[in-house]
């Protein structure tokens, strides 16, 4: 049977062109999660290891979707190739349970580890930069200014939460945590 894996790392990532390559490959079950790859739990990639038997094969579309540490890497496709089990990356090909195929393997997983690195490293110094100025502000900008929500409270002492809402725009709960801010 095919199994395939697909995983993005946060929630507004889409998984979309994943699933349809692992469809277009002919896999029979698809498992797939929004988990950043660092993590090493990750629950459908998991189940989907238990489910694996001689003779399956695992499909996964990028090595970096597989696993992001070389050591991690090289340790479940131990694992599978001990069980009989394939492991075919779509932009790598079928690895190989020989020498030559797991040197290809283990090279590749090392410039996946890498390039995770790599982006780690730059974005903290984007980061970094950004910091250095004045108007910097950590995380996502606020939706709305600080006078929307001043009016927004003001129409609260006439007003519901729902009719507030449908004036401004401006959901019930964010005007309840704007409230708890100026209020003590």
């Amino acid at each position: 049977m095919k199994y395939g894996y697909a995983r993005v790392s946060t929630i507004r990532q889409d998984l979309e062109s994943q699933m349809q390559a692992l469809e277009k490959e002919g896999c029979d079950k698809i498992f797939s999660e929004k988990l950043t790859g660092a993590k090493s739990d990750r629950p459908q990639f998991r189940k989907l290891l238990t489910l694996l038997e001689k003779g399956d094969t695992l499909v996964v579309t990028k090595l970096d979707r597989f696993a992001r540490s070389t050591v991690d890497a090289i340790q479940t496709v131990r694992e599978l190739f001990e069980k009989g089990v394939k492991v075919h990356i779509l932009n790598m090909g079928l690895v190989e349970d020989t020498p030559t195929g797991r040197l290809v393997f283990n090279v590749m997983s090392a410039f996946a580890e890498f390039e995770r690195d790599m982006i780690v490293e730059r974005t903290q110094e984007g980061k970094a930069i950004a910091k250095q100025r004045e108007d910097f502000r950590e995380g996502r900008p606020k939706k709305y200014s600080k006078k929307q929500i001043e009016h927004a409270l003001d129409l609260l002492e006439l007003h519901s939460y729902k009719e507030v809402e449908g004036i401004t725009g401006i959901s019930k709960s964010t005007l309840i945590r704007a409230k708890k801010k100026v209020s003590p």
